[in-house]
């Protein structure tokens, strides 16, 4: 009895060409994209154009057309976590350009994974983390995964490859950072 090939071996075989891998992996990693995808759209304003469903099918495309190896399931998802967070702020911004700027609604922050004013706009959000990145890329990162990736503090160290006690502390700063950053703005 041959056991079932794992993510991190259909993600390896599909970008090494083989079709048929994908029509493995769709199926065991659709629920989790769909879930990190819904936790993106939590943090939204209500009657967002972009669906769940949507903005998965859109990070997947883009994932595909990258060309990007994954060296696990733990960094696929959180690729895909990046990837969905620049497709929203990539439509925020288009937003904000069609209205030249106002009229935005804001987003409100989920208070239990980001310690931040009770909203804030995905752009000045996204502009937020960019600066923290080019402060601290790990904090930076690790924040990312956990709001915007709804992972858990294990999924996180294991994908930036740190202990979960590192990611708690780093988020903890993180969050602190980013709470003062919104607020300035």
């Amino acid at each position: 009895m041959t056991s079932a090939p794992t993510v991190t071996t259909l993600l390896q075989d599909w970008r090494s060409g083989d079709a048929d891998a994908l029509d493995q992996l769709v199926p065991l990693i659709y629920d989790d994209l769909r879930r990190i995808a819904a936790s993106h759209m939590r943090s939204e304003r209500s009657g967002h154009t972009l669906q769940a469903t949507a903005l998965v099918n859109e990070a997947f495309t883009r994932l595909a057309e990258a060309n990007a190896s994954f060296q696990n399931r733990a960094h696929f998802f959180a690729i895909a976590a990046r990837t969905m967070r620049h497709i929203l702020t990539d439509y925020g911004r288009a937003r904000r350009s069609q209205k030249r700027g106002g009229g935005v609604a804001p987003v409100a922050l989920d208070e239990d994974r980001v310690a931040s004013p009770a909203s804030a706009d995905i752009v000045d959000l996204d502009d937020a983390l960019q600066k923290l990145a080019k402060i601290d890329d790990r904090k930076s990162d690790i924040l990312v995964l956990h709001f915007f990736g709804g992972m858990t503090y294990e999924e996180t160290a294991e994908a930036l490859n740190l202990s979960a006690a590192t990611v708690d502390r780093e988020l903890r700063l993180a969050k602190a950072w980013l709470a003062n950053e919104l607020e300035d703005d």
